[in-house]
């Protein structure tokens, strides 16, 4: 059973930036995929960026420019370097990955609060 561990999340103002890390407990070079999500209270969960296996990178147009999607397979660990943030990406920040065999897999969450 794979496992994800977010970290990095917390209060930052406007403007400023965070890193949010998510280590897998298996090779992440063995997954299909890896995404951030992000949901806000009251909201549906949202895609923020994925990455492939392959290394290419997508972004919802909320955050791009602004975010970059990264991993480390030697760490089994993909980051999400957040810059220029915002109020309205207050959000709690969830990690996913998706398997070879199309299992889904997902973080506990971390929370990012930007204040104006």
């Amino acid at each position: 059973q794979v496992q994800l561990v977010e970290s990095g999340g917390g209060l930052v103002q406007a403007g400023g930036s965070l890193r949010l890390s998510c280590a897998a407990s298996g090779s992440i070079s063995s997954f299909r995929g890896m995404a951030w999500y992000r949901q806000a209270p009251g909201k549906q969960r949202d895609l923020v960026a994925t990455i492939n296996r392959g290394g290419s990178t997508y972004y919802a147009d909320s955050v791009k420019g602004r975010f970059t999607f990264s991993r480390d397979n030697a760490k089994n660990t993909v980051y999400l370097e957040m810059s220029s943030l915002k109020p309205e990406d207050t959000a709690v920040y969830f990690c996913n990955a998706i398997s070879l065999q199309l299992d889904t897999y997902w973080g506990q969450g971390t929370q990012v609060t930007v204040s104006s």
